[in-house]
Parts: structure tokens; C-alpha cells; sequence
């Protein structure tokens, strides 16, 4: 399938306005079956799981796919703590309670991975299944996450740099095409010192996709997205009572194994977390953004995990 026919045939399937925790969600719904939902992460948007949306559909399963809170078509609330992660929990919960289904398999990638292992903790009967791409499930941190990142990382870490209002909003917004193009990224210094007006879009991208973000991202800005990042202490002060949690829904992850994820937030803990693991799909030298870069193989692990289920 061409890159431009993928692109062509996303934008024909068209989407609507989901009313669901006093915002609106833009929800692309594709397919028959059971339900499968794609969260995405940042900077990223619904368009970021093309490849699984169809395969998956083809395959038998109904697929939702929102733009999150904070993108793209949906609501963009401006109070940083309208972003926390029981908000985004409820969010998802009322996009299952307009399509009228009870439960579905959630699949999340980067933030989107982070706000479905919380789902499955805190609406259990909802979801049927998990599958986290890039950031792995992990037991609640021993202290505000922010605090420790500072202490192991210093504050010119992206998550530290990302904290203060309209700082980082800014400098990627300067540049969306730059911001858009980063890889491996770590420190604000790579986001400072970025120049993509000459780079190329990636191998597993047609510079017509990236048009599409850019196009959105111009519009919008990044300060939806950069607000998740805003809650992190925030989210560990709310989750305490959740503490000792377990996921015993069937579970997935897949990550690559040159993510600067996994190097940060390690895996080997997801079993203390993870109590019906079905497997961890690390697949060698793919990097961040993993359901693009090897939708061949994501598809695969998706499709086996889901049809598995019993």
C-alpha cells in the first residue's frame, strides 16, 4: 500500500465530534467487530495509527480512534489541570458510552500508553484488553515523579524543561517542522539547536503525512500535549490510593529497542504491575515511533494479541 494512498484513504473516512466529559473528541470509527481504541502520545495525533486501523479493521475488529484532549480536532481545555490522568481516563470512557459498547481492547502509544494502563486500573470493567507501545506499565514511583527526574537527569531533561507555562510551547511552536522531525530527543537542548527546514520526513513517512502535521500542529500549537507533561506530580498525588494495583487484564508491550524510552523508564518491572503479561515484543532497532516506523510487524503483534483473547 503507497504511503499517499494510506494518507488519501485516511482522510476519506471521515470523522465525527464525540461529546464525552463536558469536551468534544474528534473520533475516527472504522470497521466491524469487537472494539479496539488507539490512544497516541506526542506530538502526535488519531493520523498516527493509520496503519493499524485498517489492519485491524480488515481483520475483523471495530476501531476508535480519537484525537486526545488537547489535539488536533478535539477540545484544547486552557487550565493545565483540565489534563490529568483521571480526566484523560474519563474521556475514553465516555467515548465507549457514546458508540454504545461496553468494553474494548485499549491500545496506547507514548502518553497514550501512560493514560491506558491507568484505564485499565480505574475502569476495569471497561477494558477488555490492554497493549502499551514505547512506555512500559511500572509500579507507582517512590516520590513526585518530577523530583526524581530532576535528581537522575537534571533540569534540562525534556519532561523538567517541558514544566514551565509557555516555554517549550513556544520554541516548538516556532518550528513546527523541526519539533515534528526530532528523534531520540533527551534534553532541551536538542529542541533549541534544531533546524528541520532542510531535513528530509523519515523513511516510514511521505512528506505528505508529515504535511498533515504539520498543517495540524501549525494550527493548534503544542500546549495541549505539553500539558500531560504538566501533571506528572499531579497524577502521582492523585493515584496514591491506587498504589498497589494490578493489571489483570490480558496485556502487551512492544517497544523498539533504540526507544530513549525504555533506556529511562525500564521494562524489567511491568510483571509486578502486569499479571496476565501475554508478551513483550521489543523489536531490534526501531526506534520511538514504533507503530509507523514497523507497522508490519506492530500490526502482526496487535492482530495475534487481539484474536487470542478469550
Amino acid at each position: 500500500m503507497e504511503t499517499r494512498t494510506l494518507l488519501d484513504r485516511w482522510l476519506r473516512l471521515g470523522s465525527r465530534q464525540v461529546s464525552t466529559n463536558g469536551i468534544e473528541l474528534r473520533v475516527v470509527d472504522h470497521g466491524e467487530g469487537p472494539a479496539v481504541v488507539f490512544c497516541h502520545g506526542f506530538p502526535e495525533l488519531g493520523f498516527s495509527w493509520r496503519h493499524q486501523v485498517f489492519a485491524l479493521a480488515e481483520a475483523g475488529f471495530r476501531t476508535l480512534t480519537p484525537d486526545m484532549r488537547g489535539y488536533g480536532g478535539s477540545s484544547r481545555p486552557d487550565r493545565i489541570e483540565d489534563y490529568d490522568i483521571a480526566t484523560l481516563c474519563a474521556d475514553l470512557v465516555g467515548v465507549l458510552d457514546e458508540a454504545g459498547i461496553e468494553d474494548a481492547i485499549f491500545v496506547g502509544h507514548d502518553w497514550g500508553a501512560s493514560v491506558v494502563w491507568q484505564l485499565a486500573i480505574r475502569h476495569p470493567s471497561r477494558v477488555r484488553a490492554v497493549a502499551g507501545l514505547s512506555v512500559p506499565a511500572t509500579p507507582r514511583a517512590s516520590a513526585p515523579p518530577l523530583s526524581i527526574l530532576r535528581s537522575r537527569l537534571g533540569d534540562d531533561f525534556y519532561m523538567c524543561w517541558f514544566q514551565e507555562p509557555g516555554v517549550a510551547d513556544a520554541v516548538l511552536a516556532s518550528d513546527v517542522r523541526s519539533t515534528l522531525l526530532l528523534d531520540d530527543v533527551i534534553s532541551a537542548r536538542d529542541w533549541l539547536d534544531s533546524d528541520g527546514s532542510e531535513q528530509a520526513a523519515p523513511a516510514w513517512s511521505s512528506e505528505a503525512e508529515l504535511g498533515y502535521y504539520i498543517d495540524t500542529f501549525t494550527a493548534t500549537g503544542f500546549t495541549g500535549g505539553l500539558n500531560y507533561y504538566r501533571n506528572l506530580d499531579r497524577n502521582w498525588e492523585l493515584t496514591a490510593h491506587l498504589a498497589d494495583s494490578k493489571i489483570d487484564q490480558p496485556s502487551l508491550f512492544i517497544a523498539g529497542s533504540e526507544d530513549p524510552v525504555i533506556r529511562f523508564t525500564p521494562t524489567a518491572k511491568m510483571t509486578a504491575v502486569l499479571s496476565d503479561l501475554r508478551g513483550s515484543l521489543v523489536l531490534d532497532g526501531a526506534g520511538h515511533w514504533i507503530q509507523q516506523e514497523r507497522a508490519a510487524e506492530v500490526n502482526a503483534a496487535l492482530i495475534d494479541f487481539a484474536r487470542g483473547l478469550h
